[in-house]
C-alpha cells in the first residue's frame, strides 16, 4: 500500500510544487490538500492518512496549534512541519506539539523522501542542524525591543538567509513593495540603519 500524504498549506504554488515533487517518489500518494485548519480536521476524520506536511503559517490558526490538535486526535499520524525559514523556537514548538520532524519548504524530493522514511520508522527528521534545538529557547530581549509581528519575523528570517526583496516576495506571495515596506519598518522599529545591522541585532537577541 502506498504511503498516503496529506498537505496542509495555504499557498497554491507550494501545494503544486509539493505535488510535483511527491509524484516523483515511489510508493507515495498525495491523498489530498487543504489550505486551512477548518477543512483539515473533517478530511482527517474521513480519510486514512499516514503523513501530514503541515505549514506553520495558516490563515485561521497557526500550524503549531493545529499540530497539537491533530496529534491529540490522531496520534498515529506522523506530522512534518514546514516553513520557509529555520527559526529554532518554531521548530521546538512543533516538536513539543507532536511533530515527528521539520522540513524547510525549499527541500528537494530526496530530502522529502528521507524525511517521510525517517518518521515512518519512528525517527526524528530535521531539515536544520540539531544545534538549533540545543540553544536556549527563552530569551528576554536586551533593552526594550518592540515585539515583532508574525510576518515581520518571517521576513526578518528570510532577510537573514540572504534573500532579496523580489525573492522574499515570490516565496511569500506578496509584492516586492510590501516586502520593502516591511524591511523599512523593521529598520525603524529596531532602530538600525542597514540590513547588516538588522541581522546582527536579530542574531544577538535571538529574534531569528
Amino acid at each position: 500500500m502506498p504511503v498516503k500524504v496529506f498537505i496542509i498549506d495555504d499557498h497554491p504554488m507550494v501545494v503544486a510544487g509539493l505535488n510535483s515533487l511527491l509524484s516523483q517518489l515511489e510508493n507515495i500518494e498525495v491523498a489530498g490538500a487543504v489550505s486551512n485548519a477548518f477543512d483539515a480536521m473533517p478530511f482527517l476524520k474521513k480519510n486514512k492518512i499516514d503523513i501530514i506536511l503541515l505549514d506553520i503559517n495558516l490563515p485561521d490558526i497557526s500550524g503549531i496549534d493545529l499540530c497539537k490538535k491533530i496529534h491529540n486526535e490522531f496520534p498515529h499520524i506522523k506530522i512534518l512541519g514546514m516553513s520557509t525559514f529555520s527559526e529554532r523556537s518554531y521548530i521546538s514548538r512543533m516538536i513539543e506539539n507532536g511533530a515527528s520532524g521539520y522540513l524547510i519548504k525549499s527541500a528537494s524530493a530526496e530530502e522529502i523522501a528521507e524525511a517521510i522514511d525517517s518518521v515512518l520508522h519512528d525517527k526524528m527528521y530535521l531539515s536544520v542542524s540539531l544545534e538549533h534545538l540545543t540553544k536556549p529557547l527563552s530569551f528576554a530581549p536586551s533593552g526594550n525591543l518592540p515585539a515583532l509581528t508574525k510576518r515581520e519575523k518571517e521576513i526578518l528570517g528570510l532577510i537573514s538567509e540572504g534573500f532579496t526583496n523580489n525573492q522574499i516576495a515570490e516565496k511569500l506571495f506578496i509584492s516586492p513593495l510590501t516586502v520593502d515596506s516591511h524591511r523599512k519598518n523593521l529598520l525603524t522599529k529596531l532602530k538600525v540603519n542597514n540590513t547588516a545591522s538588522l541581522i546582527k541585532l536579530a542574531v544577538e537577541n535571538a529574534l531569528i
